[in-house]
């Protein structure tokens, strides 16, 4: 079992910046990719970005490319996401993910653990 937890999320006005952080627990050697996912209200849980463990393979949804950045650091089983020139658009909870598989996979059932989630509003 894989632990995540994420923090970082709050209220910032469009055009600004917040830093999510993850951190993972347990059982990390069986992961391969972590990364991030969102769900607005009324709407399905989005992928938003990961990055594969072993190289620096990311990927990003098309409309956070150039404005979001997914980092890690290995030694401390941490990925983070820097946010920028943020959007009223970009309001939800982001939860952090963990994957036996690569970045590349979108769809939420390929992403075997989720952190609680951390809430993240952008107002305009």
């Amino acid at each position: 079992q894989v632990h995540l937890v994420e923090s970082g999320g709050g209220l910032v006005q469009a055009g600004g910046s917040l830093k999510l952080s993850c951190v993972a627990s347990g059982r990390t050697r069986s992961t391969n990719t972590m990364g991030w996912f969102r769900q607005a209200p009324g709407a399905e849980r989005e992928f938003v970005a990961a990055i594969a463990l072993s190289d620096l393979t990311s990927d990003y949804l098309d409309s956070v490319k150039g404005r979001f950045t997914i980092s890690k650091d290995n030694a401390e089983n941490s990925v983070y996401l820097q946010m920028n020139i943020l959007k009223p658009e970009d309001t939800a909870v982001y939860y952090c993910v963990a994957s036996q598989y690569g970045p590349t996979w979108h769809h939420p059932g390929m992403y075997d653990y989720w952190g609680q989630g951390t809430q993240v509003t952008v107002s305009s």
